[in-house]
């Protein structure tokens, strides 16, 4: 069998796919591999999972002052949305779709009446501090971002582009690419700059 080595050096290269809550740990340990202040590129197909995988993503990217081209291959739904909007460059494609909802959550059973009350009261208070954090990274207003959380909207890759909040990056045939000379410069429009991480 022949081993090919890989001579590619550029930025680690990160797929967030599936269920955040599934894949947290793979995706977090990935990105501890980029060097503080360093860059890697993020392909993001998720339809969300749970609000701490969520904020514990963020805050790796946050913290580390990673530099990560968010790339949005198909879904970046609920969950998802917070570790996409802490990238300081996002790219979506006409066909990306973006599902913001409020937050969802369930109990165990046989929960005490004083454990379930306890749970309502952190939940709303996590739930409006986790949607400020996003309009705050998205860069844009918490009225903004109502809009489409209340009562729960799908937002297209164009959409999210014409908002100012990412790159429209066209798909093209795999034919343009048959002479590597001849090779286009990959096609995107920058709508607005995009929020980099908090300070």
């Amino acid at each position: 069998m022949i081993h090919h080595e890989s001579t590619y050096e550029g930025p680690l290269e990160i797929a967030m796919v599936g269920d955040l809550s599934d894949h947290e740990a793979e995706v977090a340990e990935k990105l501890l591999q980029v060097p503080p202040e360093g860059e890697c590129t993020l392909y993001i197909d998720s339809p969300g999972g749970s609000a701490y995988s969520a904020m514990a993503l963020l805050s790796v990217i946050s913290l580390r002052r990673l530099r990560v081209t968010g790339i949005v291959t198909g879904e970046c739904s609920s969950a998802a949305l917070w570790p996409f909007a802490a990238c300081s460059r996002r790219v979506v494609t006409p066909f990306s779709v973006f599902l913001f909802h409020p937050m969802k959550w369930q109990s165990e059973e046989h929960v005490a009446l004083s454990e379930a009350a306890e749970w309502a009261r952190h939940f709303a208070k996590l739930e409006t501090n986790m949607d400020q954090l996003l309009a705050k990274f998205f860069g844009i207003s918490d009225d903004q971002l109502h809009k489409w959380i209340a009562p729960g909207r799908y937002v297209s890759g164009p959409e999210l582009a014409s908002a100012g909040l990412a790159e429209l990056a066209e798909l093209d045939p795999p034919s343009l690419f048959a002479n590597p000379a001849a090779t286009p410069a990959p096609k995107s429009r920058r709508r607005a700059k995009s929020s980099a991480a908090a300070s």
